[in-house]
């Protein structure tokens, strides 16, 4: 979803900031560390920490899962290591995309301009690793033209998980279709989410089922004009 990081880098552009993104990154390494294998998602958020090793500027994550992995879960990756320090620093200076804008930056409008009824889903390691809640709507609630539509299963899980939708297929499935249901019944034209990983699960059912609901990632929702 390349188009996600390029809304995010204009976002912070037309608010007056530069981006810079450290092109060493790589995965945060959360699939190896939920599927139970520390040692080697601990050896892939090593490149992570390196690549981050010499700013102290703030680490923005267009995703709830990943800015959770590193703000809660490198502490206890990296626990009696060398580098748990280091972990710890990372952690407190990464701020995933809409609470970054909203309470560090202060910003709740962006000036943007999306005339359609859109229907927020909330991430699980967002909403209950990290607490994003509020952030996101305030966010939306200043978009011209916007209708929010408050879907009755908002707050549950899309049935993605990383690896447990591969492993248990047939409950990811019904669980992704209680979610577009849901959000459908809402009478919304777009699924709107901060998390890459559960739009892709939601659009991926909802295409298959030809349902006519569009999935975008509040970015690019904020980017529109």
């Amino acid at each position: 979803m390349p188009q996600v990081g390029v809304s995010v880098v204009e976002v912070f552009e037309r608010l007056g900031h530069s981006v810079d993104y450290p092109r060493n990154q790589t995965c945060c390494g959360q699939p190896a560390f939920n599927g139970g294998f520390h040692p080697e998602a601990r050896e892939v958020a090593a490149t992570f920490l390196n690549a981050f090793r010499d700013s102290r500027d703030p680490v923005v994550v267009p995703s709830g899962s990943c800015a959770a992995m590193v703000k809660v879960f490198y502490p206890e990756l990296f626990a009696g290591t060398a580098r748990e320090a280091e972990a710890k620093a990372l952690g407190a200076r990464t701020w995933e995309f809409s609470t970054f804008i909203v309470e560090q930056l202060g910003v709740t409008d962006l000036g943007a301009t999306f005339a359609k009824k859109v229907t927020f889903h909330d991430g699980c390691h967002g909403l209950r690793e990290l607490g994003i809640q509020s952030a996101p709507r305030r966010l939306l609630e200043k978009v011209r033209g916007l209708q929010l539509a408050e879907m009755k299963e908002c707050a549950t899980c899309c049935g993605f998980g990383g690896s447990f939708a591969v492993k248990y297929a047939p409950i990811s499935t019904a669980m992704a279709e209680v979610k577009c249901k849901s959000a459908y019944a809402s009478g919304a034209e777009v699924i709107v989410s901060n998390d890459p990983s559960c739009l892709m699960q939601i659009n991926g059912y909802a295409e298959k089922q030809g349902m006519p609901i569009q999935c975008l990632h509040l970015a690019e929702v904020l980017n529109s004009r």
